[in-house]
């Protein structure tokens, strides 16, 4: 199963491994209590991407759309994908305040597709 969260939620015993897909460190979060198995920043959107969408919440679709491109040939995704088939449950950890519009969002339909 795959799960998404803000980091800045209680953490839970079901979360299962915890992986962190910003490729910023989260405000306020200091590194020893988040609690995370991973940092898999390399996942995250490229700043340019991150930046160009944030000027605009508009730019969605089109977000989508070009970070799949990004995504399509990246080792991270592989790596991510390997982690759950080892694991029962992984929940991919994020910051943006944003729960309808989010990477994380796009990497879990990407890979439950």
């Amino acid at each position: 199963m795959i799960r998404i969260k803000r980091i800045y939620e209680p953490i839970e015993s079901t979360d299962g491994y915890r992986v962190l897909v910003d490729r910023l460190w989260p405000r306020g979060i200091k590194k020893e209590k988040a609690d995370i198995d991973l940092w898999l920043k390399e996942i995250a959107p490229s700043t340019e991407l991150r930046k160009w969408v944030h000027a605009d919440p508009g730019r969605w679709k089109q977000f989508v759309t070009k970070y799949h491109k990004e995504l399509k040939d990246s080792e991270a995704v592989e790596t991510l994908k390997s982690i759950i088939k080892k694991h029962k449950t992984v929940t991919l950890l994020y910051a943006t305040k944003n729960e309808e519009q989010n990477h994380a969002l796009v990497l879990k339909d990407l890979l439950t597709k």
